[in-house]
């Protein structure tokens, strides 16, 4: 078996990806319970829509035979925001699934979060923590959370959609992402449109709307740096139709 560890900054296609849980406790929630706690109560005071609901973070990534493998442990969302306000962090690595939503020009369609996240007004493509309900027999379904975090938000259907048959992963020291380009059979601002009546009747919306990514110079205000560096590789790598 070929392995190697991610590589910083750089995109990295794989074929598939293989994250299985451990059942043993996120050693860093273990080790830093108190300043978890004090980290939780300043976050909730600012935001009081936060849910310190359970996630899946990992204590071991890499590359195997072109599968992206990594060992996650179930831990609380305190504990993520924790690690966000100190990170990096040796032996803690945070993964997430983006689903590219590409329209029939090319153009990328992401959103904007609302100003009640722990994300007010960043850009990047309909997604959330991986959690124990994406998890099948011990092994997280990464299709199944780009689905249902992309129904929830923009209420699409990921599942009619096209989509390439790997994944691209790029890991930074905010964390893993692991992305997978949809092609979807409308214009932009169709899609757009779609999920602006969506967040229009959601009686507690996460996201504010759509952000269209037209080219690769697009730059619209909070777009997250590995944003930008998945937008400059969609744009010189365009998907296949």
């Amino acid at each position: 078996m070929t392995r190697r560890d991610l590589l910083l900054n750089q995109m990295q296609p794989v074929r598939a990806v293989n994250l299985r849980l451990d059942p043993d406790p996120l050693p860093f929630s273990k080790q830093n319970p108190e300043a978890i706690a004090r980290h939780w109560h300043i976050e909730k005071a600012a935001q009081p829509a936060l849910f310190n609901g359970g996630v899946l973070m990992f204590s071991q990534m890499d590359v195997a035979d072109d599968e992206l493998r990594g060992c996650c442990h179930l831990t609380d969302y305190a504990s993520l925001l924790y690690w966000r306000s100190i990170r990096p962090h040796p032996g803690v690595i945070h993964c997430f699934a983006h689903p590219a939503l590409v329209a029939k020009d090319g153009a990328l369609v992401a959103i904007r979060m609302s100003q009640r996240t722990a994300n007010p007004g960043k850009v990047y493509f309909a997604a959330g923590s991986l959690e124990e309900a994406d998890l099948r027999d011990g092994v997280i379904d990464i299709a199944f959370n780009m689905e249902r975090e992309v129904a929830e938000e923009t209420g699409l259907n990921l599942r009619t959609f096209t989509h390439e048959p790997g994944y691209q992963v790029l890991a930074t020291t905010a964390g893993t992402v692991v992305f997978r380009r949809y092609q979807l059979p409308m214009s932009a601002e169709a899609i757009a449109d779609r999920i602006q009546a969506h967040v229009a009747v959601d009686p507690d919306p996460e996201i504010d709307g759509a952000v269209i990514l037209g080219d690769s110079t697009a730059a619209p205000d909070g777009l997250l740096p590995h944003m930008q560096m998945f937008r400059d590789w969609h744009f010189a790598n365009p998907m296949a139709v």
